[in-house]
């Protein structure tokens, strides 16, 4: 995937996905930017991050299709602070027309969140 392509992950500062067989790793060293107004981690960046990356780890599946979140469950574990992230995605099902990923975060060797998401192939 070219820069142009994830123009949205170069705004937020994140690295594009590197994928492969159906799994798929982002990275970003999270800073002030990326915080709420309690100091931590804002959960719709961090629903972005699994979003993509999952749909990063499909992409390296498929062949002319495209997925489609049609659901995506976050669950939030902790909160996170500036520092690296590790996002890691894998395809756990892949149908004729729905595909199933699960993802998470980590920061300093503990998970912030765990991800959920059915795509439809379209």
């Amino acid at each position: 995937m070219t820069d142009t392509e994830h123009s949205f992950l170069a705004t937020i500062g994140a690295s594009s996905p590197e994928a492969t067989d159906g799994r798929a790793t982002l990275t970003l060293d999270a800073d002030e930017r990326h915080l709420n107004e309690a100091g931590t981690i804002h959960g719709g960046l961090l629903a972005t991050l699994v979003d993509t990356t999952m749909g990063a780890a499909i992409l390296s599946v498929v062949e002319d299709e495209t997925p489609a979140t049609s659901q995506l469950t976050v669950t939030y574990l902790r909160p996170g602070k500036p520092g690296p992230l590790t996002v890691t995605a894998t395809v756990r099902k892949r149908g004729d027309n729905l595909t199933v990923c699960e993802s998470e975060v980590e920061q300093d060797g503990k998970s912030l969140v765990h991800a959920l998401a059915t795509s439809a192939l379209t």
